[in-house]
């Protein structure tokens, strides 16, 4: 499969070089055992808290791969409502030893219910997956593939849409293009979305388990801006089944989720991550940002209707 990769700093195309041999060594698919089937050098992480309703058309999206990854990981983040009984089931419904459950002694968040996937993975690729969510059938391949032309890619996403569990899967477009992302922030628009994010496991940074908003942004944010390259797949490659930033969970409210963001680059720039002139310059774009979301949720609200909330 022919890729298009752009370099932000440059904004121009350039042909990717061949990997190193112990770099594509990691995205080298490894071999199912017994049946000759190549599989993804990634452990799929999912946190799942009281989602028995969902996580069956999740995980079927993660078998659905046209490469699948080595491993799946649920992680039952103390639901207490016989979610955890569902993950054991649906694990033993699939090959022997493909899905793993983990369950939480205790509610802590997805945070923390990610950094235990995290921790407990044993592929070099960590790929995360919402309980909610779905995966384009060919997201892994794409991805793999766009890692195997440029080796020195330690986290690689994706945009998302939004549609009904029902629909097709988005249509892709030929070639696909990737874009390596400038080290500063004002090209990585929050959310880059975590079901769209496949990174490197050794890398020395996890989810913020103390922050309740934006722990995804400054996760992303923290890589990039310690000089790791990340670059973004220009693809739908998977897809929310209910609004990102809708009226309910966590990032339903706008006001609390662009504080949350706020705090974000106080704390890179606390750790010097952010130069102060940058830190101002991208609080001054954020700013602009939120005034027209917030200012487009009031025109296409329908009359009468209480306002949609959408993340920063």
């Amino acid at each position: 499969m022919p890729l298009l990769t752009t370099d932000r700093a440059s904004n121009t195309p350039r042909t990717a070089s061949p990997p190193s041999a112990a770099a594509a060594a990691d995205v080298e698919g490894s071999e199912t055992e017994g049946r000759g089937a190549s599989l993804a050098p990634v452990s799929a992480v999912v946190p799942c808290y009281r989602c028995a309703h969902t996580i069956g058309q999740a995980v079927a999206s993660i078998a659905a791969q046209t490469l699948r990854p080595a491993e799946v990981l649920l992680v039952d983040d103390g639901s207490g409502d016989g979610t955890l009984q569902q993950l054991e089931a649906l694990a033993r419904s699939y090959p022997p030893g493909w899905i793993k459950v983990i369950a939480l002694p205790r509610n802590a968040g997805p945070s923390a219910a990610r950094n235990r996937g995290w921790d407990n993975a044993r592929q070099p690729w960590i790929a995360f997956l919402d309980a909610d969510d779905s995966w384009h059938p060919q997201k892994l391949q794409w991805q793999m593939e766009a890692l195997r032309h440029d080796p020195e890619i330690v986290l690689i996403g994706h945009a998302m849409n939004v549609q009904s569990r029902t629909a097709p899967p988005p249509a892709l477009r030929q070639p696909p293009q990737v874009r390596v992302l400038a080290r500063h922030l004002l090209m990585m628009r929050h959310p880059f979305p975590t079901a769209s994010i496949v990174l490197r496991r050794d890398l020395p940074f996890r989810f913020d388990e103390t922050r309740k908003r934006a722990e995804d942004f400054l996760l992303w944010a923290q890589i990039l801006l310690s000089g790791y390259r990340c670059a973004k797949l220009e693809q739908v490659l998977a897809s929310y089944h209910k609004p990102p930033f809708g009226a309910g969970g966590l990032s339903g409210d706008m006001n609390a989720m662009y504080v949350a963001a706020i705090d974000v680059r106080r704390h890179l720039h606390r750790t010097g991550l952010l130069g102060w002139w940058q830190w101002q310059l991208v609080e001054a774009v954020a700013w602009l940002r939120h005034l027209r979301r917030r200012t487009l949720n009031v025109i296409r609200r329908p009359h009468g209707a209480r306002p949609t909330r959408y993340g920063v």
